[in-house]
């Protein structure tokens, strides 16, 4: 900064006069206005502002200046350019005197620059930055200074805003520093942050329910989540026993294997009474959350010392609920003291009501999953789970190249013992049959149960030929040497079985498996003990073949005709809808069971014509009973596997509606689950279409496919039907009356009407009413029957004209 030169004498004394003559002439001035008059004019306007106003002046507005700085909530100090404090507003001053500054106007006098140098231990940091920054604007290197700090007062901690301006902008002799009191704001973005954390839980976990597939996976992605998304210390999740109240450690994240081993050793002493007031009991005990955000000097804590170590200062405990009842425990440990406030439990609360459905959900799927794949009485696979277990036997043995057999076994006289003895006892043989063929045979991977009194076994490796019947033999006299304890009976139970060879007999596991099945067929016919399939045994498929002569046959003659049974809510017991089933009106033996012609049709391919027919069939009925002025109801009509797979398939169907723009409102299309499941992705791209035609979808016979609930939810249908085999088992056992709840609850949780099939007796017809279902259809309210018969009976005239 440049000096600017001395004025010469002749100035000085020039000024020196001016002055003295503004002094003589103000006091004049205000004699002659007796200090009444603040300002006077000349004859040009020009004011002369007296000294007695100018005092005022000064005084005003100093008055309204401070007046505004007492005003403002910032701490507010003047520091001259050495740094000194020459002024303080009254927020400095009631900071000052709560944190003990001396002096009657705290820290006016002390120099501020000093102070922050000289600041030692976890203030020093951002005391030193202070002083830097007050120093970068009274040397004019920067135009102004701000920053954010924490300040630990005596009283409680604060965070403070701090801005440095200079006194004037043209020369800076001093600055403005003001601290403004942000701890509000902070706080405010710490439980944002906080937020952010359980959000990310939240959506993590959620994320995660979607996909997971057992409870494992669940458990252990659950803590993952919360750890790495979450940023929560530990997690953990504990699983209670409903029984003898006590908790097993499932999974953890965040947990070294010391503290895991100590937390388990304590959940498990829950149950023993030993640690009966402790926290984690209480949960159990109340079904409520509970919450400790001062974990450490906390003599209340089992783990006081472990989580001062670990720095854990805040928990939570989530009970995982089910029907009332504490099923598990989600554990968050936070760093941060005082993390679970209320907005954060209202989400950890849905997090643990989402992670308590997800069990549930999977508990049920893995039931559902068994009943699909297993024998519930013997615990041996099913029919379906076999099979895929047999083609990969068959994989296998090609692959090693030796041989392989199947065993098709039928119990002999059962019937007659499950008559004699009842239900009961035909169910403890079942059993025992089974306990002794996987004891006695092999693994019980190789076996499963077919029917009442049917067991399939693979023998997974077979050298020579010879070895099937000499292993046959073998094991069936052992078998029916074995004496079997029923109640107060000992029975000894025959058996015939029919085998087939692979590759000889079948190149996949349905030919192989159909071949034993002939040979178990021609053993019980010629009463052979066992035979093994021969290419005699095929004498079969010259029938077939003629058959299907029979059938294009009937095709072209008209002899095909539908039979319509009702379908009834069960509410009002109204009829609803019907279903269009196909009967073969042979004109030499008469009606033909469906079941011995429609297998035949779809083997050959004529079920697209047949199918084809079915459906106009149906709409032409539809139609015409609508123009005749009858209270038509919606006709559902079978879609075969071969139908759906067809790529034509939607386009015939749209040209079987174009008819008559009512003819949409008349169809439903019913299609197997099984079905759908075997390309998901044309499944719903056709299903799709149907429906945008206007058309509804039923999924028939649920529960005897291999649906995934995920899938499930994707699946543009509207009802679901349950197969009349979960019916029939319904009124049989606990298990089968669970199963239908849970596959109607399943259906009304996904907005889908539950049509109940095979309903034959009236204790069917309660427990469903009592399930929820809402439909049903079977003998109990009519057989199929003609469309005559059925327009006459079940059609009324319509109430619109």
């Amino acid at each position: 900064m440049t000096t600017a030169p001395a004025p010469s004498p002749e100035v000085s004394e020039e000024v020196r006069a001016l002055i003295e003559t503004l002094h003589v002439t103000g006091q004049r001035l205000e004699e002659l206005t007796a200090g009444e008059v603040d300002t006077v004019a000349n004859r040009e306007g020009k004011p002369f502002l007296l000294r007695r106003a100018q005092d005022h002046q000064r005084v005003s507005v100093a008055a309204k200046q401070s007046a505004i700085l007492n005003a403002l909530p910032a701490h507010i100090a003047l520091l001259d350019a050495q740094g000194r404090i020459v002024a303080v507003n009254t927020a400095w001053c009631r900071f000052g005197n709560a944190n003990s500054l001396t002096g009657p106007v705290p820290g006016l006098g002390l120099n501020y620059l000093d102070l922050c140098d000289g600041a030692e231990g976890l203030d020093s940091a951002p005391a030193h930055a202070a002083a830097a920054g007050i120093r970068s604007v009274l040397h004019a290197q920067a135009p102004s200074f701000t920053m954010e700090y924490a300040c630990h007062a005596p009283t409680e901690p604060h965070w403070f805003q701090m801005s440095v301006t200079p006194l004037f902008e043209d020369h800076p002799n001093g600055v403005v520093v003001m601290h403004l009191d942000i701890s509000a704001r902070k706080a405010a973005e710490d439980r944002i942050v906080y937020l952010n954390r359980v959000y990310a839980t939240l959506s993590g976990i959620n994320t995660l329910i979607v996909r997971v597939r057992d409870r494992d996976t669940l458990f252990s992605e659950a803590c993952r989540v919360a750890v790495e998304a979450g940023g929560f210390q530990m997690a953990l999740i504990g699983t209670v026993d409903r029984d003898t109240q006590r908790v097993a450690l499932v999974a953890s994240s965040g947990v070294d294997a010391a503290f895991g081993a100590a937390l388990a050793g304590h959940f498990a002493s829950l149950g023993s009474g030993a640690a009966g007031n402790a926290v984690v009991a209480r949960v159990i005990s109340e079904n409520k959350r509970v919450v400790v955000n001062e974990l450490q000097n906390n003599p209340a804590m089992v783990f006081e010392k472990v989580y001062a170590e670990r720095g854990v200062n805040s928990m939570a405990i989530l009970p995982l609920i089910l029907v009332g009842q504490t099923v598990g425990l989600l554990t968050l440990y936070a760093s941060e003291p005082d993390f679970f406030r209320d907005e954060e439990l209202k989400l950890l609360d849905e997090l643990a009501c989402d992670v308590a459905f997800a069990m549930d959900h999977i508990d049920k799927q893995e039931r559902i999953d068994y009943l699909v794949y297993y024998d519930v009485l013997t615990g041996l696979a099913n029919q379906h789970l076999f099979l895929e277990r047999l083609a990969q036997y068959m994989q296998n043995a090609a692959s090693a190249g030796h041989q392989l057999a199947v065993y098709l076994i039928d119990l002999e006289r059962f019937k007659n013992i499950n008559d004699s003895l009842g239900q009961a006892a035909g169910d403890a043989l079942l059993r025992q049959a089974a306990q002794w063929l996987t004891h006695n045979v092999g693994d019980a991977t190789l076996f499963a149960r077919l029917g009442a009194d049917h067991f399939a076994a693979v023998l997974p490796v077979v050298q020579h030929a010879d070895d099937v019947a000499r292993f046959l033999e073998g094991k069936r006299e052992a078998f029916q040497e074995h004496p079997f304890l029923v109640g107060d009976a000992v029975l000894r139970v025959a058996i015939k079985v029919g085998s087939a060879l692979f590759p000889r007999d079948g190149a996949d596991a349905a030919s192989l498996f159909k071949n034993a099945e002939a040979a178990l067929k021609q053993a019980k016919a010629r009463g052979e003990p066992y035979l093994l399939y021969t290419p005699a045994m095929t004498a079969a498929v010259a029938n077939k073949v003629a058959l299907e002569n029979q059938l294009r046959l009937a095709l072209d003659r008209g002899e095909f005709v539908l039979h319509y049974q009702p379908k009834v809510n069960l509410a009002t017991g109204a009829m609803t809808s019907a279903e269009a089933l196909l009967r073969w009106n042979d004109p030499r033996t008469g009606l033909v069971p469906p079941g011995q012609f429609i297998p035949v049709l779809e083997e050959t391919g004529l079920i697209h014509a047949v199918g084809r027919w079915a459906l106009r069939q149906a709409i032409a009925d539809y139609l015409r009973w609508r123009a005749a002025g009858l209270a038509v109801v919606r006709i559902a009509v079978n879609v075969s596997p071969l139908q759906l797979r067809n790529r034509n398939f939607i386009d015939e169907v749209r040209k079987a509606i174009s008819i008559d723009p009512h003819a949409q409102d008349g169809v439903e299309l019913e299609i197997t689950e099984s079905l759908i499941m075997e390309d998901v992705k044309h499944s719903i791209a056709s299903l799709q279409a149907i429906r945008t035609m206007g058309l509804t979808v039923a999924i028939d016979d649920f529960g005897t496919g291999f649906s995934s609930l995920s899938y499930l939810a994707k699946f543009p249908v509207d009802t679901l039907k349950i197969d009349r085999s979960f019916v029939l088992d319904m009124t049989e056992s606990p298990e089968g009356l669970a199963l239908v709840s849970t596959i109607i609850n399943l259906a009304h949780a996904l907005r889908l009407k539950v049509v109940a099939e095979g309903v034959d007796s009236e204790d069917q017809l309660r427990l469903l009413r009592v399930l929820g279902c809402d439909e049903m259809q079977g003998y109990l309210f009519s057989q199929p029957v003609p469309s005559a018969v059925f327009e006459a009976k079940y059609l009324v005239p319509s109430a619109v004209n």
